[in-house]
């Protein structure tokens, strides 16, 4: 009962952590302030509440960690830069594409052979992932599009890296990723003229909520249920993200963009599903 209890509590966990994750479109698309501006206030909220909580962690720095904090400072700017500068599915689908780097680039780096089950969904994924470029796009849509590629790539080296560094230095990875975000972008703050209250609470959310209560959720969850099960879980985040700004912005994705997310989000779980089926297998026949 008292196992039952805890995998409950870390499916709730991970559940608040992807809805949290997917409030990112709607807030940055409100935000009135340029990608760099809103980027610079979310990330040094984030840093401060991130020193808050892991006030010892966050002093365990070695040079993997400040290179995935590298990795994670593009992926945090490249995401705002996309969902100012196209529709927030566009940005949330192609980002969420990082899996699919890492099963390129992971066997390059472990010497080992691609899975058939691999280069099929990696072939799924890029039919998904041209949808996005078709249709009518105006410059804006093509930039952001490029940009949320990049965040993808960025996010699959952040992955890549993390996964070879030992975990004591994820948390310093994530909190030194904000301040260089937040370092980078303090330039743009001079084209700033103002700062309204609700610009600024919409930040706080962002930047407290948003990134260091879903990290801190997010930790918690993950150490009480299956990798699997977190995975797709997280899969709620892109999922939801469009529908929020939808509702709450009036930004509808082209029939392209849905078709697109669809594919790329079905083919990823999919491949979660078959990766992690041995696992499952054994959690429900033990």
């Amino acid at each position: 009962m008292k196992n039952s209890s805890e995998h409950t509590k870390g499916m709730l966990a991970v559940f608040l952590t992807a809805l949290l994750w997917s409030s990112g479109g709607l807030f940055i698309k409100l935000i009135t302030l340029n990608p760099m501006q809103i980027s610079f206030f979310r990330c040094l909220i984030a840093a401060i509440v991130f020193a808050i909580l892991f006030r010892q962690k966050i002093l365990k720095l070695n040079p993997l960690a400040l290179l995935n904090s590298i990795s994670y400072a593009a992926v945090l700017i490249f995401f705002v830069i996309a969902t100012k500068t196209t529709t927030a599915a566009n940005a949330i689908f192609l980002q969420s594409t990082a899996p699919i780097y890492v099963l390129i680039f992971e066997p390059l780096l472990t010497k080992t052979k691609w899975e058939k089950i691999n280069i099929v969904t990696i072939a799924v994924c890029f039919i998904g992932m041209i949808l996005f470029f078709m249709g009518d796009l105006t410059p804006g849509d093509i930039k952001g599009n490029l940009a949320a590629l990049f965040a993808g790539v960025a996010f699959a080296a952040f992955f890549l890296g993390m996964k070879k560094n030992d975990k004591q230095y994820g948390e310093a990875s994530i909190f030194y990723g904000n301040v260089i975000v937040a370092t980078v972008c303090i330039p743009f703050l001079f084209e700033m003229h103002s700062l309204t209250f609700s610009d600024f609470w919409k930040l706080t959310f962002l930047g407290v909520f948003q990134i260091a209560f879903a990290y801190a959720l997010f930790s918690y969850g993950i150490k009480r249920i299956l990798a699997v099960e977190a995975s797709i879980i997280s899969m709620l985040e892109p999922v939801l993200n469009p529908i929020w700004v939808f509702f709450g912005y009036g930004e509808a994705p082209s029939l392209y963009a849905i078709i697109g997310g669809v594919i790329i989000i079905s083919a990823i779980t999919i491949r979660t599903l078959i990766a992690g089926a041995p696992a499952l297998k054994r959690k429900f026949t033990t």
